[in-house]
């Protein structure tokens, strides 16, 4: 069993438009779980994407911890554990062109060597209880977003 479950989940209206990103961060052996999410007035549904798994990411206190993180985003999980370490070996750029996000990609890649990383796509819209409830958080901080205010969220709950 890993150390602390995570779902993570960004989206954006428009592409680009507002979007907002947000990230469950479980423990499953005590079910306490931390509640984030944010956005940004500007920006893409893959930078929301992978803001989510950075900020679940962030959220680690101990180095070398051992998180299962569930996104329903291929893009993310394939950046980050196939496509990475081609993009570096050609100094953060595509075969055929510049990348994108390469800010993010290079913050993301720092955090997965500091830590035990699997990750499990799931099915966006499906049901999913942590898949959801990511959904809902990013869509608050769009909705925050649109009404002028502080995408910025974060409580403490149980998980069950």
């Amino acid at each position: 069993m890993p150390d602390v479950l995570a779902y993570t989940d960004g989206g954006c209206r428009g592409n680009p438009g507002p979007g907002g990103w947000a990230c469950l961060i479980i423990d499953p052996r005590t079910h306490d779980a931390l509640e984030r999410s944010g956005g940004e007035g500007a920006t893409t549904n893959n930078r929301m994407e992978i803001l989510a798994a950075i900020m679940a990411l962030r959220s680690l206190k101990k180095p070398g911890t051992a998180i299962l993180i569930h996104s329903d985003s291929q893009y993310v999980i394939k950046a980050a554990s196939e496509w990475i370490p081609g993009w570096k070996a050609r100094g953060w750029k595509r075969k055929d062109g510049p990348l994108k996000n390469v800010d993010l990609l290079q913050e993301i890649d720092g955090l997965l060597a500091q830590h035990r990383v699997t990750w499990q796509w799931v099915k966006g819209h499906d049901g999913n209880p942590g898949n959801e409830r990511v959904d809902a958080l990013a869509n608050q901080a769009m909705d925050t977003i649109a009404r002028g205010g502080d995408p910025t969220f974060e409580q403490r709950v149980r998980w069950h």
